[in-house]
């Protein structure tokens, strides 16, 4: 029912890749995290978050007794409230392994992650980790930033803010880690047969605009022919940062 493929480069000048993904196609679990900190800390954070979410939805598949520490939210289904948690308790993870160890102080990690069941998607998001969904030909993202340029774009109704110094506009206003309780944003999508979904860190949608992104799924034809693609594009533009790109296919009814 789904086809997937994840795909992470280093880019041209950092030395260590601080973003891990999940792809998993049996579990219909996909995540990317970007981490950040000093030292080797943002790799330590975005490590912890994806193994932290892949173990909690693993054991929720497969055992029937398991706790909810964060409670339930009625307005998500199972496999929405499954994905809250997971998330919630990666940030708890990462939050306590930044107090416990000095050399991870202020270490955190961006999320996004999504969690299939049937035909449909729950989504959750905190940082700048987009989820993209391509349907019916055309690309729509799904998530929204936690950047300052993009809450100050927020609160203003989707007017142009007085323009940001520029070392000011992709500052992150949330993400996993900096705070005992995270605030994660969470939805649920139908799906339809063909829709192509994409998570991707900054990496790529920094420097590669959402109609090239779009043109790359509508010229490739497989999943694990489209994320290598996207990875050459953003590299090709100039890329710096660390690029991942997980995207799958859903063939459902």
């Amino acid at each position: 029912m789904l086809e997937a493929h994840g795909l992470s480069d280093p880019g041209p000048v950092r030395k260590t890749n601080e973003d891990n993904f999940i792809s998993d196609s049996g579990l219909q679990l996909f995540v990317v995290a970007d981490g950040m900190g000093g030292h080797s800390a943002g790799e330590v954070a975005s490590s912890l978050a994806v193994e932290t979410i892949l173990g909690f939805i693993r054991r929720t598949q497969e055992d029937a007794e398991f706790s909810w520490p964060y409670g339930i939210e009625p307005g998500l289904s199972f496999s929405g409230n499954r994905l809250r948690t997971a998330v919630h308790l990666a940030n708890r993870r990462v939050f306590r392994a930044a107090e416990r160890y000095d050399e991870y102080t202020g270490m955190g990690t961006t999320v996004v992650g999504a969690l299939i069941s049937g035909s449909r998607m729950a989504v959750a998001n905190a940082g700048d980790s987009r989820l993209y969904l391509f349907t019916g030909g055309r690309l729509a993202q799904l998530t929204r930033d936690d950047t300052w340029a993009a809450t100050i774009l927020a609160a203003q109704g989707g007017a142009n803010p007085a323009a940001p110094p520029e070392s000011m506009r992709r500052v992150l206003t949330n993400v996993l880690g900096a705070r005992e309780q995270a605030d994660v944003r969470l939805s649920e999508h139908d799906l339809t047969r063909g829709d192509m979904i994409l998570l991707c860190s900054d990496g790529l949608h920094s420097v590669v605009e959402d109609s090239a992104i779009e043109q790359a799924i509508v010229e490739a034809a497989t999943p694990a022919e489209i994320a290598p693609r996207l990875i050459q594009l953003a590299l090709a533009r100039g890329a710096r940062d660390n690029i991942t790109a997980v995207v799958a296919r859903y063939d459902g009814a």
